[in-house]
């Protein structure tokens, strides 16, 4: 693999051993893939933040790698931690969670990684430009950044976007390529699609059937932030897949259309959404209702304090970043949930948070990526429209 001599030179540690550490994960991994080099990456977000993924072993990495003196040499966010950094005993976290999580934060505020704690970094500012080259992990991020805003990344982890940001190099092959981001499979929806639950089953759906593939998606007319939001984040849990294209809406669709021909298809209809959801529609007898996988934009903290004021909800929780936070405050939504009996926290979600040790059974959401995750964990779990589960009229 070819190393310029800058690269080189990081890779002997003459910019100290965590930099030396970082360029050798990415030179193994790009051996692996067969890249023929590195690239230079604009910005990172990383993930493996929650000490509920990393325990002990995690966070003693990431202390030795700030004791080693790594730092970030390009932008770099952090994606959501195990709790709310201000209120988590308000949440009910066991104060050795909250000890280890608090730890983890440090560790990467040493680094000079921004503890934005949120997986939707693209909300708060971090919204790299179309063809840019980073290196983002957390997979609904992924999908969101390649898919909607047209920027480069391949499916990162922790470790090598922490890599990534203190080199300000990655392997170039992949989702970075242009043959890499090519359609290979063609899904034709032949279904209204009105709310975000409608845009989480389809990628839930199309990301069980394509898996890995990288789809190019017809029939879709129109798509608020909210619902790709939602469409990215279930496509990429149940399948996978870090890049789509929708045809007349993402950014690369138009220059895509030429290598469709040919590629296998398949055919969404309304029946086979319908049986995504029922899928987790189970009867739940004391539930929290959970919103906010991925993180709340401020638009849907906005609906949820509507439905709250007439519906009513003390089981809320809705989780968000800071910086939608903060303006939801200014606005008073937040005082308008929590008026009514809900709780709006930062910096954490529901697939992250400890909440067998905060005493949870029952989750209910909007969100398939939380349904999916919180099932595999033994939880019970309904997914239905935030009105529904509130109590108002499916």
């Amino acid at each position: 693999m070819y190393l310029t001599p800058i690269e080189e030179a990081m890779l002997e540690g003459e910019a100290g051993e965590a930099v030396a550490r970082a360029m050798g994960l990415l030179v193994a991994l790009g051996e692996v893939f067969e890249a023929e080099g590195l690239i230079e990456v604009e910005s990172a977000h990383v993930s493996g933040v929650s000490y509920k993924n990393l325990g002990e072993a995690g966070l003693e990495y990431l202390e030795e790698q700030a004791e080693l003196g790594g730092r970030i040499r390009i932008r770099a966010t952090l994606n959501p931690a195990g709790m709310d950094l201000r209120r988590w005993r308000e949440m009910g976290v066991p104060n050795s969670f909250a000890e280890g999580q608090l730890r983890v934060i440090e560790a990467y505020r040493r680094m000079g990684v921004e503890a934005t704690c949120t997986c939707t970094p693209y909300l708060i500012g971090h919204r790299p430009r179309a063809g840019s080259q980073v290196a983002w992990a957390e997979s609904s991020a992924v999908a969101y950044v390649n898919s909607v805003l047209g920027a480069r990344t391949n499916r990162e982890t922790g470790p090598t976007a922490l890599a990534s940001a203190m080199t300000g190099r990655a392997p170039l092959y992949g989702y970075r390529l242009e043959e890499g981001r090519r359609p290979t499979i063609l899904v034709d929806v032949r279904s209204r699609l009105t709310s975000r639950l409608d845009y989480g089953a389809l990628g839930y759906l199309i990301g069980e059937v394509a898996g890995r593939s990288v789809p190019y998606i017809r029939g879709v007319r129109s798509a608020s932030i909210e619902q790709l939001k939602a469409l990215s984040a279930a496509i990429a849990t149940s399948g996978g897949i870090a890049l789509y294209h929708i045809e007349g809406l993402t950014p690369e669709a138009r220059e895509m259309t030429p290598h469709i021909g040919g590629l296998e298809r398949i055919v969404v209809r309304e029946d086979s959404l319908e049986e995504v959801v029922e899928r987790f529609h189970g009867e739940l007898e004391d539930p929290v209702v959970c919103l906010g996988c991925p993180h709340c934009s401020l638009r849907e903290l906005m609906e949820a304090a509507r439905l709250l004021e007439r519906l009513g909800g003390e089981r809320l929780w809705a989780f968000t970043s800071r910086g939608v936070y903060e303006k939801a405050e200014r606005l008073g939504i937040v005082e308008a949930i929590e008026g009514a009996g809900g709780r709006v926290y930062r910096d954490t979600c529901m697939v992250v948070a400890p909440l067998r040790e905060m005493g949870w059974r029952e989750v209910a959401t909007d969100s398939f990526k939380a349904a999916h995750y919180l099932s595999s964990m033994g939880f019970e779990v309904r997914v239905a429209p935030l009105r529904e589960l509130l109590g108002g009229e499916p």
